[in-house]
């Protein structure tokens, strides 16, 4: 998985982090920022939600070909 966080338009709702723990968390101003070692995801299953929990759309989550 390939993961893009939206810094210019991320406002900090936290939601990401709330939805995938595993995955975000947020940086000392507030705004999201992906955990050490999980730019891909981690496998984990709750990536896709918390890219669509966040309320301005700024995680994009894709596939990645090899």
């Amino acid at each position: 998985m390939g993961i893009a966080i939206g810094k210019d338009v991320c406002i900090g709702a936290g939601q990401c982090a709330l939805a995938a723990p595993g995955v975000f968390t947020q940086d000392d101003d507030g705004f999201s920022e992906l955990l050490p070692g999980r730019a891909d995801g981690g496998g984990d299953p709750l990536l896709r939600e918390a890219a669509r929990a966040c309320p301005v759309a700024a995680i994009t989550v894709t596939e990645r070909t090899t």
